[in-house]
């Protein structure tokens, strides 16, 4: 009864006949209770075809037997290609060429809160209550499922456990929601398990990165390429990983494809900063393996090679704190401390210290809008379509609109998650600070300006003869004469109302974050246990709004960028197609035990260019390099490569053996 609702455009339906991987939904039941509804569930029977699989992306590649759809197993149908300069001769004019293969995992996002919707209609109107990072992308998704304007479809998001890029979509199991509520005529709610979630709802594609390097003596980059192959699930999405290989350092001759693999698994979903943190692990390693080749400090090989351009676009960075970031971030690790042979160390637990660049958008752009409104009670109410997943937006949005309208910060009320509130971005790519404080701010100083203007007709003064300090204006001789909440009291209903809206981005340059962070490791060569000691991270982010929130994404982004270099993994059975490890007991993720220490250093006060706040995002900047700086870290503590992630204690062993 749902053949004619497509999903994922048009490459599957929201129930398909054609299930092409464990966790395609086939049914879906309504009951009172949820052991109800699972008892229902067994008793609906499936009959299945076996039809020929693979979960193996590489397999995939040159079999043009076995299609996952139709039209074929890769993405758009064809790889995704980039090229600058000559790539030919960029490598024949090295003096020496580096070239090695590195692979990634698949990662899945298990943020603390699991997918869960709400929907009650009301007449003709739905009303959808989600844990989402986007409340307008799920409207527009179920309105279009359901063949209803946006107008009647209202989705609210309250306070939420995370994301990680996992609830940017909206999910089958709203518009199945929505569909049975309307058949029963009561609300209903639908909560996804872990496993579920695991198996449905995204995952970080791997990916088998071959890279090459041409450089001369002294260490100056000719030549770079990488291909990629990536496992981006079941249905179209992208699994490219080569941006930092394109961006990071100086080079004028540089080729990449990128082939993003359907395959009978899971479909891939944006996970915080998308293909940067497997390209950074691996490009990170070659750098530096590049470097040791010269006997060069990889520090000082960076610094070679350094750029304050964006090679891609070819306009300049409007604000790049990269060097201050190497420096501090040396001092503060005891950089010097580091094996100057990789290995050296003595005795079976060994040390070592490593590091990774990084480099991210996090500049943010319009539309994004709040509107300000007082009441007659003096306070003071933010109203924008945003979200706070737990990142700190409220936080944010009332300390700049009590900074500038002068008011405690127990008198601004922030209504955020809500589609009938004023547009703003979905919570996703490090975009919701960049984006929307620069609307409130706009909102804010129009209200300020519009407070000037009551407060002249309620004191017969001119504008030019009135001062404002602390909710209070003063005549030009500092005589106390009338305050916010008397102006609001006194003045029409909703007249105190303001729109306001971020600027367009500046032409001409590139916003981007830039970071470099620090890992100092023990090596137990006998176990191949691995313990991170520390963590510093030196970053480029542009100014701080709140220093508490800005801590909390970095430790946050840090433990989840450990948890990828160390732990996490999805497992696949290969020859049944089923994920092996789709519960918290199989699938490793960081605890308290695993928590190095961190130390965060903002290098720079903020990026005037960027816009009206000066404010880059911090959410994906945070974790980017950190599997880079560990893995390198690793190389130097015990003088072996491990080239794929997770680095766990088998691979070390083995490594060790081997060498």
């Amino acid at each position: 009864n749902t053949s004619g609702i497509n999903w994922y455009g048009e490459s599957s339906k929201l129930f398909d006949k054609h299930v092409r991987y464990e966790g395609d939904e086939v049914a879906c039941v309504v009951a009172e209770t949820e052991n109800s509804a699972k008892e229902a569930l067994k008793k609906l029977m499936v009959s299945y075809d076996i039809l020929p699989f693979e979960v193996d992306a590489e397999k995939l590649l040159n079999n043009t037997e076995l299609k996952v759809h139709d039209w074929g197993n890769i993405n758009k149908g064809k790889p995704d290609e980039y090229s600058r300069g000559n790539i030919d001769e960029g490598f024949s004019s090295s003096d020496l060429i580096i070239e090695d293969t590195f692979t990634t995992q698949v990662a899945i996002h298990n943020p603390t809160e699991v997918h869960c919707s709400v929907v009650n209609w009301e007449d003709d109107k739905l009303v959808v209550y989600d844990s989402t990072q986007g409340i307008f992308e799920v409207r527009e998704t179920v309105a279009n499922a359901l063949g209803l304007s946006e107008e009647n479809v209202q989705v609210i998001k309250e306070y939420m456990g995370g994301g990680f890029g996992s609830k940017l979509e909206a999910g089958k199991y709203t518009v199945m929601a929505a569909i049975l509520s309307k058949k029963i005529k009561r609300p209903v709610k639908i909560t996804l398990d872990r496993r579920e979630m695991n198996l449905a709802v995204g995952n970080r594609p791997d990916s088998i990165q071959k890279l090459k390097l041409g450089m001369k003596k002294d260490g100056t980059l000719t030549a770079l390429s990488q291909e990629t192959i990536a496992s981006v699930g079941a249905y179209p999405s992208g699994g490219g990983c080569s941006w930092p290989l394109r961006t990071l350092y100086k080079c004028d001759n540089v080729e990449t494809i990128e082939f993003s693999m359907l395959t009978n698994t899971g479909k891939a979903r944006p996970f915080r900063a998308p293909g940067h943190v497997q390209g950074t692990f691996a490009f990170e390693a070659l750098i530096d393996d590049a470097a040791l080749k010269i006997d060069m400090d990889p520090i000082e090989f960076r610094l070679k090679n350094y750029v304050d351009n964006d090679q891609v676009w070819g306009v300049k960075y409007s604000s790049k704190k990269l060097k201050e970031a190497y420096k501090i971030g040396a001092e503060k690790i005891g950089w010097q401390n580091r094996n100057k042979i990789p290995g050296s160390g003595k005795g079976y637990i060994k040390s070592g210290i490593g590091m990774a660049t990084q480099i991210w958008w996090g500049g943010g752009g319009p539309p994004a809008h709040a509107n300000i409104k007082i009441t007659k009670d003096g306070l003071v109410n933010v109203y924008s379509g945003t979200q706070d997943i737990g990142t700190g937006t409220y936080t944010f949005i009332s300390q700049i609109t009590a900074e500038i309208l002068e008011v405690p910060l127990m008198n601004i009320i922030v209504h955020l998650g809500n589609t009938e509130y004023p547009y703003g971005p979905s919570s996703g790519g490090s975009t919701t600070a960049p984006s929307i404080s620069p609307a409130v701010r706009d909102a804010a100083e129009k209200m300020k300006r519009k407070l000037y203007s009551a407060a002249a007709a309620l004191t017969n003064l001119a504008e030019s003869k009135l001062k404002y300090s602390e909710g209070i204006f003063y005549s030009d001789k500092n005589e106390k004469l009338i305050t916010l909440l008397e102006i609001a009291s006194q003045v029409q209903a909703d007249s105190l109302l303001v729109k306001g809206s971020r600027e367009e981005n500046i032409k001409g340059l590139a916003v981007q974050t830039f970071g470099a962070q620090f890992a100092d490791v023990e090596v137990d060569t006998l176990t191949g246990n691995v313990r991170v000691k520390k963590v510093v991270a030196a970053h480029d982010i542009g100014r701080v709004l709140n220093r508490q929130t800005l801590e909390n994404q970095f430790h946050g982004g840090i433990m989840q960028g450990l948890g990828m270099a160390l732990m996490e993994e999805r497992i696949m059975d290969y020859d049944y197609g089923k994920m092996l490890n789709a519960n918290f007991h199989d699938y490793k993720i960081p605890t308290m035990m695993d928590t190095p220490e961190i130390e965060v250093i903002i290098v720079g006060e903020m990026d005037e260019q960027a816009n009206n706040m000066g404010v880059k995002g911090i959410g994906e900047p945070a974790m980017i390099p950190t599997p880079g700086a560990i893995g390198n870290a690793i190389y130097n503590a015990i003088g072996v490569r491990i080239k794929s992630l997770p680095i766990t204690p088998d691979k070390i062993i083995n490594a060790l053996n081997n060498n």
